[in-house]
């Protein structure tokens, strides 16, 4: 690795700008980076990537080993296990050498000839970023609507296909969040658009085909900016709804999918704190909520004629330590996924209350969940499960029999014995008492409880989205040099319930902060590994915590990779000007408020930059971002820069093409995967 001091590192312009709200003022030096159109701030982008390849010259070839070595544990003609739905089994593939995926059927048995239904690498060619995000098949069969992006921004264009002919025809939805669900005449399609500033998912639109775009008929409009809005068709295919969602309310619309010029009628009116979510089983609405108090969410049911909470029947009652996830309908059986001590579970109900069980699950540490099940007359379950350890496996379960059947697992090319590596579920205190889990792995005959091993420390930790212990063929590289892996499950995740959420959010998002720095230190106290060979990592609300602990614990890793960081959350939460602004104000509190301004202020990465050391740091972005932005890594990184006392690495990289979720295609995004792992490796003088 190239010595950093040798080499002159970028220097932005300072360009103060005061920023006062409330009785305080603020000034941001690097405000003049907000403006992905002036040819300067491209100017300084290239820069800093240019000085990152700089310092990471020495490495291309350690880079391109692990490029090579994760691309060839991946098998490129793979498939997926097809699923039957309304006469057709579908599936996609990959080939040799492709980047993208093959969408394909075949008529009523997997012996007839396959149809290729979309060839993504046909229509991706020529092109720096391409990605499909919704595929939406007619009900007779014949028309397919897809969505596709360009640039990496999430603002979609829609394009049919006759599937007759495999012509591409010769219409399409532009500007749009690729959300859609077609009616049953085979001719309306329903789809979500985003308002051009903001990017919120905030009106519904009915096209016929054949018609201009302009000419599509607004169904509805969102205008509370808290909420999204979004459309979709239920399991049976009899009914189409339509749901505004906000963080922490919901309100569901539906409409008879085989009538889509009548009138959308309303399920139960929004209400604040009330959450639901809703599919159809035969007369009834079967909806899922935490209405009445049921913070860990039960299951009700509603006649679809008085659809309304007065009407609401109770079938899975709240249980006080099992958090309801998901749930799945079937002819006979309803499969429910809950959450308990950390852990998801699926149980099998039969609706004549008959039978219940829970499907049992093998590793300590491991992730469980709902497969692709569209089909609603059938006694077999499809399910997916992975660990530390186990690649992902699809299973087709026999909810009566209870027998399982392997239908696929996850290959990786060269071989994987799950027996030479061992995975652990352990616990940390935070300094509140609360015990906080961390599940592990490392390679059995590389590992000493010693000290000596290099460990990273992946976190996420908000929206109440649980990080849930998942198989990766590409982790395996860091796995066979010695490295501990390791997944802090920290508050404002969802693992041990409602309530896990609710304590790491709003004015309590410090817990989050804390509960990571509490995992860190149990690990090197326990010895899993040495503070010095300490690595930590996350990416977006995840690379928030990453600003915030090496602010407050410089001392305490080696080594940070923050991947498309959200990392300057005062002045991102006071610009409603900026996608998902609005709608965020449920998470982090609204600073308009001057208690969230104050905390927001405590804690937001940007504003506490500090004249002290910092660990080395990777730092990665996507020019096109709309859920990140740009700029905040940009501006955090220059002040770093400016404002540290020590010499340690500090490196920017931005993907000019690319949005939050990096690279499109398969391969390209192992490309900066092996970026990421050649940096921790070199930090851990491991060479090779």
């Amino acid at each position: 690795m190239a010595n950093q001091s040798q080499l002159k590192a970028p220097k932005a312009k300072l360009l103060p700008k005061t920023l006062d709200f409330h009785s305080y003022s603020r000034k941001d030096d690097y405000y003049w980076m907000n403006d992905r159109e002036n040819p300067e701030v491209i100017a300084y982008l290239d820069q800093e990537n240019d000085y990152k390849e700089q310092c990471l010259a020495s490495d291309k070839a350690l880079q391109e080993t692990l490029f090579e070595e994760m691309k060839s544990r991946i098998k490129e003609d793979d498939s997926s296990v097809p699923y039957f739905k309304n006469g057709y089994y579908y599936y996609q593939r990959y080939e040799k050498g492709k980047e993208y995926p093959i969408y394909c059927r075949k008529k009523e048995q997997l012996t007839h000839e396959e149809q290729v239904i979309l060839n993504v690498n046909e229509l991706a060619e020529g092109k720096e970023y391409f990605h499909v995000n919704a595929l939406a098949i007619s009900e007779n069969g014949n028309l397919l609507a897809f969505a596709s992006d360009e640039v990496g921004r999430r603002i979609y264009t829609i394009h049919f296909k006759d599937l007759l002919t495999g012509e591409i025809i010769g219409e399409s939805i532009g500007a749009i969040t690729g959300n859609m669900a077609w009616a049953n005449d085979n001719k309306t399609l329903f789809y979500a658009q985003q308002d051009p500033k903001t990017l919120r998912s905030n009106r519904v639109y009915k096209h016929t085909l054949g018609q201009k775009q302009s000419d599509d008929e607004l169904v509805f409009e969102e205008k509370d900016e808290k909420f999204t809005l979004q459309v979709q068709k239920s399991k049976s295919r009899k009914y189409l709804f339509m749901a505004s969602q906000s963080t922490i309310s919901s309100e569901y619309r539906f409409l008879a999918a085989d009538k889509p010029t009548e009138k959308w009628k309303l399920i139960q009116k929004r209400e604040k704190d009330l959450e639901y979510e809703v599919e159809h089983y035969e007369e009834h609405f079967v909806i899922l909520t935490n209405a009445d108090g049921a913070t860990n969410f039960k299951l009700v049911k509603a006649p679809i004629n008085q659809p309304d909470k007065i009407h609401w029947e109770e079938v899975i009652p709240v249980r006080e330590n099992v958090l309801l996830e998901e749930f799945e309908v079937f002819k006979h059986h309803l499969v429910i996924s809950n959450r308990f001590n950390g852990l998801s579970r699926l149980e099998i109900h039969r609706w004549d209350g008959s039978q219940k069980h829970t499907i049992r699950m093998q590793d300590p540490a491991y992730t469980v969940w709902l497969g692709n099940n569209p089909e609603f007359y059938t006694e077999v379950l499809r399910y997916g499960y992975n660990s530390l350890t186990t690649p992902a496996s699809i299973f087709d379960y026999h909810m009566d029999s209870q027998e399982k059947t392997l239908m696929k697992q996850q290959e990786v090319v060269g071989g994987h014995h799950p027996e030479d590596y061992q995975s652990e579920r352990i616990w940390a205190t935070a300094p509140d008492g609360q015990e906080i889990p961390i599940s592990l792995v490392y390679k059995k005959d590389l590992f000493s409880k010693t000290g000596k091993n290099p460990l990273l420390l992946y976190v996420y930790g908000a929206y109440g989205l649980s990080t849930d212990p998942y198989f990766s063929s590409s982790r395996i590289s860091l796995l066979d040099r010695g490295f501990v892996f390791a997944m802090a499950h920290v508050r404002g995740g969802q693992e041990m319930g409602r309530h896990w959420y609710e304590e790491g959010k709003m004015l309590k998002k410090k817990n989050t902060f804390s509960d990571f720095i509490a995992c860190a230190e149990h690990l090197v106290l326990e010895k899993y590994t040495h503070k010095n060979k300490l690595f930590a990592m996350g990416g977006s609300a995840g690379g928030l915590t990453m600003g915030a602990v090496i602010n407050e614990r410089p001392d305490l890793f080696f080594g940070v990779i923050a991947a498309v960081p959200f990392v300057d959350v005062l002045t991102t939460m006071l610009d409603e000007s900026i996608p998902l602004t609005t709608g965020e104000f449920d998470e982090w509190g609204n600073p308009k408020d001057k208690e969230y301004y104050e905390y927001i202020q405590s804690y937001s990465p940007y504003d506490n930059v500090k004249a002290q050391d910092y660990p080395h740091l990777l730092v990665t972005s996507g020019l096109h971002d709309s859920q990140v932005q740009y700029w905040e890594p940009t501006k955090w990184v220059a002040k770093l820069r400016a404002m540290r006392t020590n010499d340690n690495l500090l490196l920017l990289h931005t993907n000019m093409e690319a949005g939050h979720g990096g690279a499109s295609g398969r391969f390209r995004a192992l490309k900066e995967l092996a970026m990421e792992y050649a940096f921790l490796l070199r930090l851990a003088e491991i060479k090779a």
